[in-house]
């Protein structure tokens, strides 16, 4: 579709999707719909356009330096599952049950952290209540258009390289919300910042952002750790990604919104990446298994030649009946940690905690 036909069709949308937004939060505001408060400490990590943030990585972030002083629980609506109304992950739990993020939670806390889903998030957390009693915190991962629930902390993410300025409403656009919808948010996050990134670049972020006194504003990036294997016990040996140079050939085989900070790091010595790409939250099929052997044939023969993808897509292609056999040695995951940088107003677990007490009370 051409630039002028796009405007043509998607902007009038853009126009009645905007209207429909502003008129649901104007019922909020003016307390016509009601927002549900709890006694425990509600923390709401979200968005205000598609596509991926970094929420479940920041969310993970907060549970890592919460999680000693607060028994926490994560709600999630679990998207694109195959089940419906809520759901408290267990061992046997797949992510068609629950939702790869989700699933990759659990599978990352185990039984320390209480994760459930629930596309009503006010039911969601009464169940997980009544469930597990002596719950201290609450994090609700892509919350932030569900006001039916009042956080005690708002975190709304923005990804650097696509910034919710200049952007426009959905379908036209890629935002949820129009961008004043950030005057909710008591944090907002740049993610994905680029190493490259100059003082300067971060200043115009903040202009351009125009956030309240009030607000605080927080910038971080990725920090990529050492290779896991997809499947631990199929793996002799897990090669180290810092030894891989341009005579080296690997794979990446993603299904993620924005694989190109994944890719950016994949090719940052010099390695020849072959890229196999798929949308967001796909679900690998035996066409897909199938395609990924024909791209790995050539390489099969070299034992430094692997297939490298995301530890959200792991946790799918792991539970995926056609993964072939013969490559179950020859796929590992890459693991992301959140590092927030010195150029933010404050440290998110720090601030959370100052205002858990300020709204609670505590």
């Amino acid at each position: 579709m051409s630039k002028l036909l796009k405007a043509i069709v998607l902007w009038p949308l853009s126009r009645i999707y905007g209207a429909g937004v502003a008129l649901r939060n104007m019922l909020f505001d003016k307390n016509i719909f009601s927002q549900q408060s709890f006694d425990i400490p509600v923390v709401v990590v979200g968005n205000i356009a598609v596509g991926g943030t970094g929420k479940t990585p920041h969310t993970e972030y907060i549970v890592d330096h919460l999680k000693n002083e607060y028994k926490i629980g994560i709600l999630s609506r679990g998207y694109r599952r195959r089940t419906k109304g809520f759901i408290l992950a267990s061992p046997d739990s797949h992510p068609d049950d629950i939702g790869d993020e989700p699933y990759q939670l659990y599978r990352r806390y185990g039984g320390s952290v209480t994760v459930a889903v629930c596309e009503d998030r006010v039911k969601g957390i009464d169940e997980m209540r009544r469930l597990v009693p002596d719950l201290g915190m609450i994090v609700l991962d892509d919350a932030f258009q569900h006001r039916y629930v009042k956080p005690t902390v708002a975190l709304v993410l923005t990804e650097y390289s696509r910034p919710p300025f200049g952007d426009n409403l959905l379908p036209y656009g890629r935002l949820r919300e129009p961008m004043r919808a950030l005057n909710r948010a008591d944090v907002v996050v740049v993610t994905k910042c680029p190493a490259s990134a100059q003082p300067i670049d971060f200043r115009m972020m903040r202009e351009h952002l125009e956030l309240f006194p009030y607000q605080k504003l927080v910038f971080s990036r990725y920090a990529y750790r050492p290779l896991r294997p997809v499947f631990a016990d199929a793996a002799a040996d897990v090669p180290d990604l810092s030894t891989y140079s341009r005579a080296d050939i690997i794979v990446s085989l993603t299904g993620v919104a924005n694989p190109r900070p994944f890719l950016r790091h994949l090719r940052s010595r010099g390695t020849k990446v072959k890229v196999l790409r798929f949308d967001d939250h796909h679900r690998f099929t035996e066409r897909d298994m199938a395609q990924l052997k024909r791209k790995f044939a050539p390489l099969m023969s070299n034992p430094r030649s692997v297939i490298i993808t995301t530890e959200k897509d792991a946790v799918r292609l792991a539970s995926c009946p056609y993964f072939p056999t013969e490559l179950r040695n020859r796929i590992f995951y890459l693991p992301i940690e959140v590092e927030v940088l010195p150029q933010s107003d404050t440290q998110l677990p720090q601030f959370i905690r100052s205002a858990i007490r300020a709204n609670l009370n505590l």
